[in-house]
């Protein structure tokens, strides 16, 4: 049974071989620090992180996806000049904060894996890196202390304090300053995610006359829950509480007696057959080939490249896990999704090709057959969406774009990159709606809050009206 530690208290540390671990549910790494009676490591081979994963009696052992790694110590290997060992928890997002996420908790456990303490970290608020506990020297013995320290310096500035040189060479300057970039698109209100995420189980409203066909629940992450809408109700109305409000005119613009400013329209454009198509965000495409003939079968190739952090302490590729994934509307309402749970719709028409966790490759990431002969009559659009899994945001992701490709002669048709990240965990990459008896496609490239489909759907009123 393990005993519990508060800030400050210490206890001690009878076997040999420990390891230390962290719980936390934010994307975090865990390090280590071995130090002297001055607090100040011996060399830069006293500091244990994920580029340099050994050190004198610590090793950094990797864990499950998705989990931090955990530090396993061999005391009786620990130099003799070494007094401490100090561990440190550093979130993958030195822009977030342990404030938003629930207090982490640090274990010490034996080499079989009982717990010998623990100790939950409390009162932790601005601060991205904490140091969570040390084991010390005493008296010729080891012990743990709980420690909690919360450090706003930044990790460069705390293992510099712990005389670890930094390699982290400044970018030299422009010589002309660059023009500060747009303000990033407003964050409609949504839903705060609730506790056991919920897939969206969408039944498609059935033709008149016929009753209406039930589906089961879809196996897979995340767990089933409610579904989304709640029965007999769609998407709320325009001007309801939490929808966002129609584009046009700011309230209180023009000014009284001024007539409202015609809003343009981005000018649609044609396939062609030389090269592809490069739309840019609210472009639209008739998805017809050159001499008219309708498309049947298309891809929507989706991709992206993590960011590596360089410098510091070498290169590092952030763990992003990126998920594709296609809404299928009836008007205003959500009748069916396909996505990494759920590889193809349930009437056939779309199929997922499978979830790539990382982004690494070339080329697309994730590709969505769409057979189009066979979308039923009543899905009027598909909202092309991508959402991050773990939540980082399209600020730590890079080259991010969605193409359309012929799925008879694998021809690639159109394509929209988007050349900036924002600060937001999913992407409205693009939409394909009916207008008339022809299918269209639009560039969307818009930004809102959601780490999967069932957080997703909420967001995406906006993108139902055509114009």
């Amino acid at each position: 049974m393990s005993a519990t530690l508060a800030k400050g208290q210490n206890g001690p540390l009878a076997t040999n071989d420990v390891v230390v671990s962290i719980q936390l549910t934010a994307p975090a790494d865990l390090s280590a620090l071995l130090v002297t009676e001055q607090g100040k490591v011996r060399s830069d081979a006293d500091f244990v992180f994920f580029n340099q994963p050994s050190g004198p009696g610590v090793n950094l052992q990797p864990a499950p996806a998705g989990q931090p790694a955990s530090l396993a110590v061999s005391l009786n290997s620990v130099p003799q000049d070494i007094a401490q060992i100090r561990a440190v928890i550093t979130l993958d997002d030195a822009t977030s904060n342990f404030g938003r996420f629930p207090a982490p908790t640090a274990i010490v456990s034996d080499a079989t894996g009982n717990r010998l303490y623990e100790y939950q970290i409390e009162g932790l608020n601005t601060e991205s890196i904490v140091i969570a506990l040390e084991l010390y020297r005493r008296q010729g013995s080891w012990k743990v202390r709980a420690v909690g320290q919360g450090y706003a310096g930044g990790f460069a500035a705390l293992v510099t304090d712990h005389g670890v040189t930094v390699d982290d060479s400044p970018a030299q300057p422009a010589t002309q300053a660059a023009p500060p970039p747009p303000p990033p698109p407003p964050a409609y209100p949504t839903q705060p995610p609730p506790t056991q995420q919920a897939v969206p189980n969408f039944p498609p409203p059935a033709p008149p006359g016929q009753p209406q066909q039930q589906f089961a629940p879809t196996a897979g992450y995340p767990p089933p829950g409610p579904g989304y809408p709640p029965p007999g109700q769609g998407l709320p109305p325009q001007g309801a509480p939490g929808y966002p409000p129609p584009p046009g005119p700011a309230q209180g613009y023009p000014p009284a007696g001024q007539p409202v400013p015609p809003q343009q329209p981005p000018a649609e454009v044609s396939l062609s057959k030389d090269r592809p198509v490069s739309l840019v965000k609210g472009q639209r495409v008739t998805l017809r080939k050159e001499g008219g003939a309708a498309l049947t079968f298309v891809k929507m190739g989706l991709g992206w490249d993590p960011v590596k952090n360089r410098g510091m302490f070498g290169n590092r590729t952030v763990d992003v896990d990126l998920d594709a994934s296609v809404v299928m509307f009836a008007d205003t309402n959500p009748v069916d999704v396909a996505y990494y749970g759920q590889l193809t719709s349930k009437d056939g028409s779309i199929r997922h090709q499978g979830d790539n966790l990382t982004g690494e490759g070339e080329g697309d990431d994730e590709v969505i057959l769409v057979d189009l002969t066979r979308i039923p009559a009543h899905v009027s659009t598909l909202v092309f969406i991508v959402t991050s899994y773990k939540g980082h945001t399209f600020e730590q992701i890079q080259n991010a774009f969605c193409r359309l490709v012929d799925g008879t002669n694998n021809a690639e048709l159109a394509r929209y990159t988007m050349a900036g990240g924002m600060a937001f965990t999913a992407m409205a990459m693009a939409k394909v709606f009916r207008v008339g008896n022809d299918w269209k496609m639009q560039a969307l490239g818009e930004g809102f809050t959601a780490k999967h489909p069932g957080e997703a759907v909420p967001n995406l009123g906006r993108f139902l009206q055509h114009g």
